[in-house]
């Protein structure tokens, strides 16, 4: 895909993972080629084992490839000291985990301005109340997150990934630990994410600045909700869907399976 490097969100170039040496190596990652716009929500799907965490890790700089070169932003980050690459990450970088990962201790304004906190900025009330708002959360903000649903819990994290105005929002299994309905709630305020919410330095659409979601699921339900679906498989991507319809991101699994599938080139 050409254009200039500004017009992408995420970069992954030659990007492989290895973990240990010799015959007992890993190779969870295999040259990994990817770009992807901003404004665009991309679901990430492969069998167990196929490198999904992987992948989300490197691209997020939560982990270093072994080789090859990850840019967010247009900025490098495959050999950026952990301090800056730390900053980056809160400042920049959006993060939705299945387990949810809030604070027991903290009220939920709390739990959702902790990266600016974190970052060594000052809380902004009228924009913490503004992704409150967002995610239906309003009338909650004092409240702890044991007093919440596990739907609500979700939606905090939501908020909390929102609430700098990130580049990218990396989604991890998001919905695996709810229920359908909610699950469907939690993926609709993702899918806002990218159509109507600004974030804060790149552009896309004609000038308006897009948020970017990138997101890891065994759902075919939830990777429906994407623009683009990924198939890994063997630490490669081996296929693609665009606009994939539960039905027919079922089947693409399905075919992951089947023999001689992984020689199939990426449509």
């Amino acid at each position: 895909m050409a254009g200039d490097r500004a017009d992408w969100a995420v970069e992954l170039h030659g990007v492989h993972r290895r973990y240990g040496r010799g015959r007992t190596a890993v190779h969870a990652l295999r040259g990994i080629d990817l770009t992807l716009r901003p404004g665009t929500f991309t679901a990430v799907m492969g069998p167990s084992g196929s490198g999904k965490s992987t992948f989300l890790q490197c691209a997020a700089g939560l982990d270093r490839p072994t080789t090859g070169t990850v840019r967010l932003g247009g900025t490098e980050i495959t050999g950026m000291k952990e301090n800056k690459l730390t900053a980056l990450r809160r400042t920049r970088l959006g993060f939705v985990f299945q387990a949810f990962n809030l604070l027991p201790s903290l009220t939920v304004e709390q739990n959702v301005v902790l990266p600016m906190r974190l970052a060594g900025h000052r809380p902004d009330r009228r924009r913490t109340a503004e992704v409150l708002a967002q995610v239906g959360l309003s009338d909650k903000a004092r409240r702890r997150p044991a007093q919440l649903s596990g739907g609500q819990q979700q939606r905090v994290a939501i908020a909390r990934a929102l609430v700098t105005r990130p580049d990218v929002v990396f989604a991890d299994e998001p919905t695996g630990a709810l229920d359908t309905t909610t699950a469907a709630e939690i993926l609709s305020l993702l899918r806002q994410a990218v159509d109507t919410l600004p974030h804060a330095r790149t552009t896309s659409r004609g000038g308006t600045p897009m948020a970017t979601v990138v997101m890891v699921t065994h759902d075919p339900s939830a990777a429906a909700w994407a623009d683009r679906v990924l198939f890994l498989a063997d630490g490669e991507i081996v296929d693609h869907l665009d606009r994939g319809t539960p039905a027919q991101i079922a089947d693409r699994m399905t075919a992951l399976t089947a023999p001689h599938a992984f020689t199939q080139a990426a449509a």
